[in-house]
């Protein structure tokens, strides 16, 4: 919204400043962590008001998590109005690409809204069926991906671009559109999964949603592209400024999260941010270095899927609780060191995904 102000430059003043992504991103941040700070308090109050008990505790999970009983949820609202806040002010609204990924999320929100307060309403941890939640989100992400095709330029609509070997475009004709919704919805679902310890999820979120900010941006400049040898998808550097929003938002919400988290950000944020996340991987075509750049929730889908599958066929387990996390939470790990050891593994394979945009 505020890019309009660059009418009133004359190219050489404060207004001209706006035409600036990178200006516009660190504006996007700033307002985000100020949306966080100022109605994160509040938030927390009305939620517990309104919610009594609180998010119910699964019967079957780890001990030390009965204590948190009564932390209410749904946090996520903080985190996707921080986020929606900051990019209608600072984005250009009149780039497809901003309107695609604020849908998804705006539409995984909802869902997770929806379940979240199932939960919180009748005292029990099954919310919304998984196959309505499934469907929904397959839905929503087809029509995202959809919208995302016709967006890219001509030479890359439904082509899938493969890091490090950079001349190569592998053409998914009409799989790119369900190949983007196994994207989007089971990067939903991967972080909505990691969402089990306070400060877990959002960190990786926020390190994940930087790393991709700034591949979009890269993409989305010709000179950049063509130095690093990537393929030119213009108009996803806006993008940049929805992930600084993010990464404010989710500051402003890990104040409240840090252990012992005072809210916690429910299906509401995770279900919103990994949608947000598989969108713009989508969106920049980097769907296979997301991959690498999400690979902690990468780790606790397969975690579940395998443990999952294993026992079906077994009768045993693999792990002494699915998701990971939990694995290591049985096995004796602190719930800080859990944590803080998962953001330094999202790290690494943060910097690992940024460096494919140079290798050759």
């Amino acid at each position: 919204m505020l890019y309009w102000l660059t009418a009133l430059s004359d190219g050489g003043d404060f207004f001209n400043l706006f035409r600036y992504i990178t200006f516009r991103a660190g504006g996007a941040f700033m307002t985000a962590l100020v949306f966080g700070f100022m109605f994160g308090t509040p938030l927390i109050a009305v939620l517990r008001k309104t919610q009594g008990k609180g998010q119910p505790i699964r019967d079957d999970g780890p001990e030390g998590h009965f204590v948190k009983a009564g932390t209410p949820t749904m946090g996520g609202l903080l985190i996707v109005g921080a986020l929606v806040t900051s990019t209608l002010l600072w984005a250009r609204l009149d780039n497809p690409f901003v309107w695609i990924v604020l849908g998804v999320t705006l539409a995984f929100g909802l869902i997770g809204f929806a379940d979240d307060y199932a939960k919180v309403s009748k005292q029990n941890t099954a919310g919304v069926p998984g196959r309505v939640r499934l469907l929904l989100g397959f839905l929503i992400a087809a029509i995202a991906a959809y919208f995302a095709a016709v967006a890219h330029p001509e030479g890359l609509q439904n082509q899938l671009a493969v890091p490090v070997f950079k001349d190569v475009l592998i053409n998914l004709g009409l799989l790119f559109i369900p190949f983007s919704v196994i994207v989007i919805v089971g990067s939903a679902n991967a972080v909505n999964l990691t969402d089990g310890l306070d400060g877990l999820a959002i960190m990786p979120v926020m390190i994940a949603a930087a790393t991709l900010g700034v591949i979009a941006y890269f993409v989305g400049r010709v000179d950049f592209t063509e130095d690093l040898g990537l393929h030119y998808v213009p108009g996803t550097g806006e993008l940049l400024i929805f992930t600084m929003g993010i990464i404010g938002g989710g500051l402003g919400f890990l104040w409240y999260n840090a252990p012992p988290a005072a809210v916690f950000m429910g299906d509401t944020g995770s279900l919103a941010l990994g949608g947000a996340l598989g969108a713009i991987a989508v969106a920049s075509k980097h769907e296979i270095v997301f991959a690498i750049v999400g690979g902690i929730f990468v780790v606790e889908a397969l975690s579940v899927m395998i443990q999952v599958l294993y026992f079906k066929k077994t009768g045993k387990r693999v792990f002494l609780m699915a998701p990971i996390h939990h694995h290591y939470e049985k096995k004796g790990w602190a719930e800080p060191q859990i944590v803080i050891r998962f953001w330094i593994i999202a790290l690494i394979l943060a910097m690992i995904g940024l460096a494919t945009l140079k290798v050759r």
